[in-house]
């Protein structure tokens, strides 16, 4: 009788099968990035080349996970130990992730409590124009802390077997970060700067760029979440994506408020 390797083990920890994505992972981004800087120094060819690295990168990266939802859903192999390292993974991604927006805001208010004399000693520098803080910053504020409710209220319902409220749930989370993207997009298009318009547009497009980078990427960590749910992958104990998710997407909510008091609204 065959005896697999799992019924010698004597530890609940997950010991992972060679995999070669984190190599090929690794090298698509190498590929994204030189591919990158070539492009913005004008040499030939270069945007074809970051598109090659983009799809690499992504199609690398979705086989890797999906080999760790394979490994969680199908294999068993995210046991509670398991669970609880990840979770701490997650916990410290994060907190990697505050400090890189405490940097950006340090530029940020670097230059705002102390312009120096090529800013007009004022901030926002002369011939500045800042966006509305009562306008989309606002109605994009209102957006995304209710679709932070609905995420948590998906959650809750996950935990208690309401199927439909989680769908409702997160199809609603969905929805309102689509349309917070969309109204970004919409506001840096009407913008009357650009990021090359010194520390206040250099700090502004930065800041609130990269934290639409971050929505996005959070949409679609959610939207993975979602197709499991639908697929029956997740369970009321068993729901680590979901919840990693969740916590992402707090955290994004957060530094948007951070962003519209700061930026928008005190640097208006």
């Amino acid at each position: 009788m065959q005896v697999s390797r799992a019924q010698f083990q004597a530890h609940p920890f997950h010991l992972v099968t060679p995999s070669p994505w984190p190599l090929l992972t690794s090298f698509s981004l190498l590929i994204l990035t030189i591919a990158a800087a070539m492009y913005f120094n004008g040499f030939s060819n270069g945007g074809y080349l970051v598109i090659i690295g983009f799809i690499t990168t992504v199609s690398s990266m979705a086989l890797w996970f999906r080999d760790v939802v394979a490994e969680g859903t199908l294999l068993g192999n995210h046991t509670f130990a398991v669970q609880k390292g990840l979770n701490l993974g997650v916990a410290l991604f994060i907190i990697s992730e505050v400090f890189f927006f405490i940097s950006i805001f340090w530029a940020y208010f670097h230059s705002a409590l102390a312009p120096t004399v090529e800013l007009g000693n004022a901030w926002p520098p002369a011939g500045i124009d800042p966006l509305n803080p009562y306008e989309i910053p606002l109605l994009n504020t209102v957006l995304l802390l209710s679709s932070g409710a609905s995420v948590t209220y998906a959650h809750h319902s996950l935990i208690e077997g309401n199927r439909r409220g989680t769908i409702l749930g997160i199809i609603i989370t969905i929805v309102l970060a689509l349309f917070f993207t969309a109204l970004q997009g919409l506001e840096y298009y009407e913008a009357g700067f650009t990021i090359t318009d010194g520390a206040y547009g250099s700090t502004f497009f930065f800041a609130t760029g990269f934290h639409g980078l971050h929505v996005i990427i959070g949409t679609l960590f959610i939207a993975v979440a979602f197709g499991r749910i639908l697929s029956y992958h997740l369970t009321d104990h068993h729901h680590l994506g979901f919840e990693a998710s969740i916590l992402y997407w707090h955290f994004v909510d957060v530094v948007w408020l951070f962003l519209y008091v700061s930026i928008y609204w005190w640097g208006s």
